[in-house]
């Protein structure tokens, strides 16, 4: 099998807690990918998105998957595993957040593996998360330029 890795970084003009809030966000986080997501377990901590909570990504054409959240640090860093269902194994994200002069810099990380053994697919499936999350991200910091 082979191994995927997507890496995207955006600059954003806002602060890194107006960004983080956003993209930690499990229903903010659907719209700014045009994609329908749905919290359906809460985090036990302070955070609703945080550690233990899971989200329902409703993705045509495949079927609904659920991904929980394994690490949540507050304007730092959020990791999530594909939980449930999915086209995709292995599937590990991980949101790194800082700041500097106001400014947020995301760094976002996917690594999975197709459950097919074949090599077209994971360039196929790398192509289908990869582009619509990067152009998704542009267009958010887009809102915040000045």
């Amino acid at each position: 099998m082979s191994r995927q890795h997507i890496e995207i970084q955006q600059s954003f003009n806002a602060p890194v807690e107006t960004i983080f809030n956003i993209l930690t966000d499990h229903e903010s986080f659907g719209k700014v990918i045009a994609t329908k997501i749905q919290r359906v377990v809460d985090s036990k901590e302070e955070n609703k998105n945080g550690v233990g909570s899971v989200r329902r990504i409703f993705s045509f054409p495949v079927p609904a998957f659920e991904e929980t959240v394994i690490t949540f640090k507050p304007n730092s860093l959020m990791e999530y595993v594909v939980s449930k269902g999915s086209p995709i194994k292995n599937h590990n994200g991980r949101m790194e957040f800082s700041e500097k002069g106001g400014k947020t810099k995301l760094c976002y990380f996917i690594d999975f593996d197709p459950r097919l053994p074949f090599i077209l697919l994971g360039t196929v499936l790398k192509s289908a998360i990869e582009k619509p999350i990067r152009q998704s991200l542009e267009k958010l910091s887009n809102h915040y330029a000045s």
